[in-house]
């Protein structure tokens, strides 16, 4: 699992790739998102179009994020989330904890 950040238009972009499973990798995407608040990123999009999949310790980091997010006055939004994680949300009724979008433009809006 792999992760670069960029930023756009004041909104930071947190790109994911491979497998969310836990263990180092899951601590590092945890350890950015953390460092990422602390540098006052307060807009956070995670962009899942290259996420094979996530287990439950990946929904668990993202549910940190999010956590830590609302409670600074701060969002995160997932875009670009596969059919087989929407499900995965759908499923842990997680659906309803992440504002999800189709692509940035979409969260971009919807932040403003």
């Amino acid at each position: 699992m792999e992760f670069t950040t960029t930023e756009k238009n004041g909104i930071t972009v947190l790109h994911l790739s491979g497998k969310i499973m836990g263990g180092p990798e899951a601590t590092e995407i945890n350890e950015k998102i953390n460092q990422l608040i602390d540098s006052n990123n307060k807009k956070i999009v995670i962009d899942l179009v290259n996420v094979d999949w996530m287990n439950s310790s990946g929904l668990g980091i993202l549910i940190g994020a999010v956590t830590v997010l609302k409670n600074s006055d701060g969002i995160l939004c997932l875009i670009n989330v596969s059919d087989r994680i929407k499900n995965l949300l759908k499923i842990t009724k997680l659906d309803t904890v992440f504002e999800i979008y189709d692509n940035f433009d979409e969260a971009a809006a919807a932040i403003k």
